[in-house]
């Protein structure tokens, strides 16, 4: 891999520059309004792949966005690597909580990335490590150093569930055929502590709508007298959980996976400073399920969160009205064995259950998916754990995430393939918030790293 590391060192500035582009692009796959800034940040990927020495490129046009493939087949009886990943983006929503425009890539040292850090919408959450993969594979090509076949498939709809993804794999198995599945959509414990991540946790999104009376009252003529759907939805979302804050949902936790008390102690061993944590987010104490430690919270325990509430009168000034409607979003995360319809049936039947009279409670599921668990004495985890132990000069730590990537599943059960979750951002890149942004240092080791996962790969699967 020597010609490809010097490669990559000769080009370092042009790649940068390259991911700022596609930075620019405000590929927000929730919101109609960009649906052509999403196709845009798809012929972006497209035209990078194109200019990498990928093959047989396209963009597959689904019922919604995109999908981009590319391939780069040396030789069929060697292995096959298909790399996952998605160039949509969360809004950016609220604006006025970022220090510089959220599709406006600036550049800046911070405490944990003093070399500097790229902040925009989608630097780490997908696009930084998408392109990552990108650079890696140009760079295998143009060194003459790929050491076995490369498939990309990259989606346009992660942030909005990869609601027509499975139906595009199904008609796609034969071009999606591999030997591993390589994903970098997660992240490490730090620049000095590096891992990989093993298991993710599932997805249940459910939104309420509590309903009263027919229209908007005045809240001094009314107020006492019927119910107000906001001071209802308050009370019924606090009895979802208990004061040891566990879930009241009745069979919620039936088939939730035990870990054993070894695997526990062995999962806390990893470096975690509670009071970094808690200065980090600016906050006095944690917060969670009685029993369990912070990590085994954000990891092998399921949650149920309200991602927002609204109703009523939110604008300048007063306005004293008993709103007619009240919503909420509401996310489960889940852990092995728990499915997410069965779930969803469950907590469906539970709120429709504790509402009072007066109202009328309408649950809409939005989309899910199953948790995933990918084996430490795998080929594909060998290979990753070599190659970031060559590029990081520390073995990394295998360790279960707290996050949902619902398509692993899902390429489990449509290809028979396992994946192998490498990743290279950190807790502290504010994905999905203000200020997402993403480690210089992060962006060109993971194309420094990817490289050798090739190398490895194809060794393990020689053997």
């Amino acid at each position: 891999m020597t010609k490809t590391q010097s490669f990559i060192i000769e080009n370092k500035e042009r790649f940068l520059s390259e991911l700022i582009e596609l930075l620019k692009i405000p590929s927000i796959s929730a919101n109609k309004e960009y649906k052509k800034d999403v196709q845009k940040a798809a012929e972006s990927i497209s035209d990078s792949l194109k200019q990498a020495g990928a093959e047989n490129v396209e963009i597959c046009q689904t019922n919604g966005h995109p999908i981009v493939y590319g391939e780069k087949i040396i030789d069929e009886n060697l292995p096959t690597v298909l790399v996952y990943g998605h160039y949509d983006v969360q809004p950016a929503d609220p604006l006025e909580l970022w220090d510089s425009p959220p599709f406006e890539p600036v550049i800046k040292p911070t405490k944990i990335h003093p070399d500097g850090a790229i902040f925009a919408r989608g630097a780490c959450d997908d696009k930084g490590q998408v392109f990552m993969h990108v650079k890696a594979l140009e760079a295998m090509i143009q060194s003459n150093e790929l050491p076995c076949n490369a498939k990309f498939m990259i989606e346009g709809e992660e942030e909005v569930g990869s609601v027509h993804l499975g139906e595009w794999i199904k008609q796609n198995k034969e071009r999606l055929k591999a030997d591993i599945i390589l994903v970098s959509d997660t992240g490490i414990i730090s620049n000095e502590n590096p891992s990989i991540t093993t298991g993710l946790r599932g997805l249940s999104y459910v939104e309420v709508e509590v309903t009263g009376p027919n229209r908007d009252l005045h809240s001094g003529l009314y107020g006492g007298c019927v119910a107000n759907p906001l001071n209802i939805l308050a009370k019924m979302i606090s009895q979802l959980q208990d004061e040891d804050n566990r879930i009241t949902i009745p069979g919620f936790y039936d088939k939730v996976e035990v870990v054993s008390e070894e695997e526990r102690a062995e999962m806390n061993k990893a470096p975690f400073s509670e009071d970094a944590y808690k200065q980090a987010l600016d906050i006095e104490a944690v917060h969670g399920e009685k029993g369990y430690t912070t990590r085994e919270r954000g990891s092998i325990r399921p949650t149920l969160d309200v991602n927002g509430m609204w109703g009523g009168y939110t604008g300048e000034g007063a306005k004293t009205v008993i709103a007619s409607k009240a919503y909420a979003k509401i996310s489960m995360r889940l852990v092995p064995n728990q499915d997410p319809n069965e779930i969803t049936n469950l907590f469906q039947k539970y709120f429709e259950s504790i509402a009072p009279k007066g109202v009328k409670v309408n649950v809409t599921p939005h989309h899910g998916g199953e948790p995933a668990v990918t084996p430490i004495d795998s080929a594909g985890y060998i290979a990753a754990s070599k190659a970031m132990e060559q590029t990081f000069g520390k073995k990394p730590i295998p360790l279960r995430s707290g996050g949902s990537i619902p398509i692993v599943s899902l390429f489990e059960q449509e290809l028979g393939l396992k994946t192998v979750l490498m990743g290279f951002g950190l807790d502290s890149d504010a994905i999905h918030s203000p200020n997402e942004h993403y480690g210089l240092f992060n962006y060109y080791k993971g194309i420094e790293t990817i490289p050798y996962f090739y190398h490895f790969f194809a060794n393990e699967n020689s053997n």
